[in-house]
């Protein structure tokens, strides 16, 4: 077992609230429009620390663990890139000024990791207390990877989000940003801008993206330090990658299949780590060297499968995929001319 001792855990939260800080305080102090060149340098830095961290995490823990911590960081950060189909589904359907998306995808952030925090306590205290939870896992898994495959060529219905139909309903909602303001007064009376409910949107959103993303982690490692690594890495780039590929994300056609056969995967190797452990252990196990080539692999086939087939079809458009199946809108039939 990882011994990750108290002090390491306070340098580790800490290092990630100073670089969560930086963002805040650059949404906060200088709202601008993001461009290309600003993407690439933010992406990479976040990239290396990401890495930086996980060679001194193998250097002090041992090559296993960090083994652990890559194929992890890749399985969140692959997820992660689904997220931001969402994202930009959001950003569009609200009409977010692009000044404020920084904040707005900062916010978002900072709410995804919360979530997931409480997700990674929660499902490391059931899985050291029931062993039976990595089937529950694996089966969870499986049916999202299921759900997600047979409605890849969908989108969210974010306007039809429960959460915010309710937050709707009960807050007083300006009817433009003020300013990128959270709450403002508008002809004397305090309100709430539109920018309150589209985070509300992304942090519905991040929940029920933090449902399958730290099973999925789980699958990699068991250690509750690795895959709360993972994840803070993998969600402190998302910002600066939103701008640099948005206007990529469309070309990542085959995305959402690629991503379901990964779950499945995974959602198979927890099955067979509980058939190993609570059944035979004749039952052979996926060793995590294995995954990280597999789930590598996968990602490498569908990225170029995608750019190819943009290439050659420059109408076929991504889309994030879906749990569930939307009914479409009915058509309205044209009125006779008189």
């Amino acid at each position: 077992m990882l011994d990750i001792t108290a002090l390491t855990w306070v340098l580790t939260v800490a290092l990630i609230i100073v670089l969560l800080a930086v963002d805040l305080v650059l949404a906060a102090l200088r709202p601008h429009r993001v461009g290309f060149a600003e993407a690439s340098a933010w992406s990479v830095a976040y990239v290396v620390v990401a890495v930086l961290f996980g060679v001194w995490f193998s250097m002090q823990y041992g090559g296993q663990f960090g083994t652990e911590y890559f194929a992890g960081y890749i399985v969140e950060k692959s997820l992660s890139v689904d997220n931001l189909f969402v994202f930009v589904i959001i950003m569009t359907t609200f009409a977010v000024p692009e000044e404020h998306q920084h904040k707005v995808l900062t916010f978002g952030i900072v709410l995804a990791l919360v979530m997931r925090g409480i997700f990674i306590a929660v499902g490391a205290a059931l899985l050291s207390l029931f062993s039976f939870m990595f089937l529950v896992f694996g089966l969870l898994l499986i049916y999202t990877a299921v759900q997600l495959f047979r409605h890849r060529d969908e989108d969210p219905d974010v306007e039809n989000n429960a959460v915010v139909n309710v937050a709707r309903r009960i807050l007083p909602v300006s009817g433009d940003y003020v300013e990128g303001k959270m709450v403002a007064r508008v002809d004397g009376r305090r309100v709430v801008t539109p920018m309150v409910i589209v985070l509300i949107a992304i942090g519905s959103v991040d929940l029920l993206f933090a449902l399958d993303s730290i099973p999925a982690v789980f699958g990699i490692t068991a250690e509750p330090y690795i895959v709360f690594t993972a994840n803070a890495f993998a969600l402190l780039g998302l910002r600066a990658l939103f701008f640099l590929v948005k206007g990529l994300l469309e070309r990542l056609v085959y995305l959402s299949a690629g991503l379901s056969l990964i779950l499945l995967f995974i959602g198979a190797k927890l099955i067979l780590h509980w058939v190993h452990v609570d059944i035979d252990e004749r039952v052979p196990e996926i060793p995590t060297t294995i995954s990280l080539v597999v789930i590598i692999a996968v990602l490498a086939v569908v990225t170029v499968a995608s750019l190819i087939k943009t290439r050659r079809d420059p109408s076929a458009k991504a889309h994030p995929g879906s749990l569930r199946a939307h009914r479409a809108p009915l058509d309205t039939p044209d009125e006779p001319e008189p």
